[in-house]
């Protein structure tokens, strides 16, 4: 193939070497637009699973890259006049300038053409005379621009600051910074890179960067190769003791807001993008240079599989966009919670020092456990220490108390599920059976499917309500069953579904309006939740008035009934909810418009409720926390929201988010929806000891663990998990062997407690050695980087690189 390749970092000069070779007759060309010993950042890390990758198909250039390497396993988090050491990482790191020059050597060797100091010609003019045209041309991608419709990129630029920086004193690990400041919170991200330099990135909120004074040189334009001095003495002065005798680095050193790089498409007829042209993952979480180098292995290995340039660029897509996306959500989790770090400013150093490590939900409570057991000793000791438990007691079954008026007894909630199952609105057998084996499985707090207040609030014709003496009775029967044979509490869900009722069961169609049967829909506008959905009809000041009542009602029915806990449904675009949004709502009277007016009505029903429910139990409100539409309530709107509902007497913020409206997109993946109980907790909630309960896509015991020690959300809610396992909390108990009241299994319950053996578990091995050999320890647990050599905290021996 003749290919050519725009740009000459290490994306495209690592592609370049892999082509050439698998086939020595490949011609290709790079063409770089800097000199060869240009070269701006200081430091670049890899991890074992890429190092891995890049042994296996150049041992040239790993043999190379492992003489560089500075290699440790610690990292140390400095919060709160404290210092947290984690071990059992296991990081390598190496100059990025070294490590272009070795992949320039390599190239040399293998007979690529490098064109230095030299613009590629015009992409289409690339694209006629070569087989392929690789686009390595980094963030501000020319290629990419030019042929923008066809890749169509989304550029996601960040709220915070961040400048790299460089210091020439070796790190001993990876090392974070986090500084109080009168300014607010400042992040130092540092790692070494050689035997005497170290990289030294400091991030932070845009708003304190201005508060600091870092925004002097916001509309100074700076030449290429030229550093903010000023910005760089600033944070001399502001991190003197951290830096000590160290000094500054720069290079082309200032600030910059990160941008996420997205394309629908990585290649456009023999046109394709590499590295941070296609896609930019937060350095907080990994190395732009580690993606770009497997994205060459990947490209290099497809070009080579299949028939022609076509069917392997569809297959370099279709094998690493999984990855990269994988990589693209962790990221984006990380940089959320950096962005957002100043609401933890208050938190205990070890929680924080967790909270930060578990940031992208990629490692977990259990994932530390394996790597430094003593770390997660105390980190669950230190959390025990914070609730007033046990510290031998794993976070999930430390007991909780709401709103200083209902004690759980774990921290495990059954989340509230339609079951559809309803007879005119009468709950039954079924729900008896339902309900009550979620409370022999161990939960702490059972909550129902949301109940309707009138039979017009129903979602649809199989839905419960409580708007009958006949219904309360039904619902006692429940909650005297689970009172006498379990120690789980029961709370009741009461909502009106607004303009989303009228609709068919689940399984007949999702929000699909009923055929037969239906009734007029109510909404605080006439706007229909889908194209397919039948129009509400407006809200009158009568029809407010007597939902209100009809909620009041349906709420001394419920304490008649013996519930311990009510949550009022203000979630999902149902009626109450649909005021919240201005989506939904676009009324032109007191109710609509300012997010002080779309609180109104819901807040009128909350105190309503409120004052009808017995003082000595527990209210608590379902949020959706982000519309996941333009134009929409955000998370930044939740808090607000959820401190309204705070102030006005609220025990508990249950934190979801979504189903306003059909068109939502919502950003779906594993405990999605936790960064915003997460922010409602931390900036709000806890200081008020109000209880915040994080849902959605959360299914381990060790995710649930890691919420809980994080500080993220007092409890969890699982609901789907709960169908596919109804004795889940007694199951993750015997995992976690724990045996205490939190877990305990009902008395006629108790003969299967212990797990059933499975097949071959009677089978007992043979000794088949005559002696028995020990098996080293690869690694020790904490490893520092120490004036060029490894050094073992443990054994103090240096081990050589």
């Amino acid at each position: 193939m003749k290919v050519a390749v725009v740009g000459g970092g290490p994306g495209g000069l690592y592609l370049a070497s892999l082509l050439k070779q698998l086939d020595p007759a490949h011609e290709i060309t790079i063409w770089e637009r800097n000199a060869p010993d240009d070269t701006f950042g200081f430091g670049v890390v890899f991890s074992d699973e890429t190092l891995g990758g890049i042994e296996n198909a150049d041992t040239v250039i790993f043999d190379g890259m492992q003489q560089q390497f500075a290699r440790w396993s610690d990292i140390d988090i400095h919060f709160g006049g404290t210092k947290q050491t984690v071990g059992g990482q296991g990081f390598a790191a190496m100059s990025r300038k070294d490590l272009l020059l070795l992949l320039q050597q390599r190239v040399h060797d293998l007979g690529v053409h490098v064109r230095f100091r030299t613009e590629a010609p015009n992409v289409a003019e690339l694209a006629a005379t070569h087989d392929l045209v690789v686009a390595a041309d980094g963030l501000n991608s020319r290629v990419r621009n030019q042929y923008a419709t066809a890749f169509e990129p989304s550029l996601d630029t960040r709220k915070s600051k961040f400048i790299w920086l460089g210091i020439d004193r070796a790190f001993e690990a990876f090392t974070f910074i986090v500084k109080r400041t009168e300014w607010g919170l400042m992040q130092v991200h540092g790692y070494p890179y050689s035997a005497t330099e170290s990289t030294f990135i400091v991030e932070l909120h845009e708003d304190v960067w201005r508060r600091a004074g870092f925004d002097a040189s916001e509309f100074e334009a700076f030449a290429p190769g030229v550093s903010d001095e000023r910005s760089v003495e600033r944070i001399r002065e502001i991190f003197a003791q951290e830096l000590g005798d160290a000094t500054l680095l720069t290079n082309n050193s200032k600030w910059i807001n990160f941008t996420t790089v997205r394309n629908e498409r990585w290649s456009h007829n023999n046109i394709v993008l590499l590295g941070d042209a296609a896609h930019t993952a937060h350095f907080s979480i990994g190395s732009g240079t580690k993606l770009a180098m497997e994205d060459a292995l990947a490209l290099a290995a497809t070009l080579h599989e299949q028939p022609d340039v076509m069917s392997a660029l569809a297959s370099y897509e279709r094998e690493r966009r999984p990855v990269v996306v994988s990589t693209q959500r962790a990221a984006q989790a990380s940089l959320e919670w950096f962005e957002s770090i100043g609401q933890y400013a208050n938190q205990d150093p070890l929680q924080f020092s967790f909270n930060l490590l578990t940031r992208s939900r990629r490692i977990t409570f259990d994932n530390l456990a394996l790597r430094d057991k003593a770390f997660a000793r105390a980190v669950q000791a230190g959390f025990a220490e914070l609730v007033g438990g046990y510290p031998d007691t794993p976070a999930l079954f430390q007991s909780h108390k709401i709103g200083g008026k209902l004690e759980l007894k774990n921290r495990i909630v059954v989340s509230a599920m339609d079951m559809y199952s309803a007879v005119d609105g009468l709950p039954g057998d079924f729900h008896l059976v339902h309900l009550g084996s979620k409370a022999i499985g161990g939960a702490g707090l059972v909550m129902t499917e949301m109940i309707a207040p009138s039979e017009a609030g129903r979602i649809s014709l199989g839905d419960a309500g409580l708007y009958t003496d006949e219904q309360a009775a039904a619902w006692r029967r429940i909650v005297d069953f689970v009172h006498t044979n379990t120690s789980a509490k029961i709370g009741a869900q009461l909502g009106h579904s607004g303009r989303k009722g009228s609709t068919k069961r689940m399984w007949e169609g999702m929000d699909d309006p009923l055929n037969e049967g239906g009734w007029e829909t109510l909404a605080p506008s006439a706007v229909p939740y889908g194209p397919e959905s039948i129009p509400p009809r407006a809200m009158t000041r009568e029809d407010l008035v007597r939902i209100r009542n009809e909620h009041v009602a349906a709420t001394r029915r419920a304490a008649d009934a013996g519930f311990d806990l009510l949550e009022l449904h203000v979630a999902h675009g149902y009626l109450l909810s649909s005021f919240l949004s201005p989506i939904s709502n676009r009324r032109p009277d007191e109710y609509g418009g300012s997010l002080e007016n779309r609180l109104r009505y819901p807040l009128e029903v909350f105190d309503a409720v409120r004052a009808a429910w017995p003082p000595d139990k527990p209210l608590i409100v379902r949020l959706s926390a982000h519309d996941w539409l333009p134009g929409g309530n955000t998370d930044e709107d939740a808090v607000e929201i959820a401190a309204a509902f705070i102030a006005h007497g609220a025990d508990g913020i249950d934190v979801s988010s979504g189903q306003i409206a059909k068109a939502e997109k919502p950003a779906f993946g594993r405990s999605y929806q936790t960064p915003f109980a997460d922010k409602i907790r931390n900036r709000i909630a806890h200081a008020t000891g109000v209880t915040v309960i994080a849902v959605g896509a959360i299914s381990s015991y060790d995710d649930v663990n890691s919420i809980l020690l994080a500080g993220r959300a007092d409890l969890v809610a699982l609901g789907r998990t709960h169908l596919w396992d109804p004795q889940w909390t007694l199951h993750a108990a015997a995992h976690l062997d724990y045996h205490g009241s939190a877990a305990q299994w009902i008395a006629p319950f108790r003969a299967g407690s212990r797990k059933p053996p499975a097949a071959r578990t009677d089978g007992v091995r043979p000794r088949l050695e005559l002696l028995r050999t020990e098996v080293p320890n690869p690694e020790t647990t904490h490893t520092r980087w120490i004036g060029g050599l490894v050094t073992s905290v443990q054994d103090k021996e240096p081990v050589a690189v």
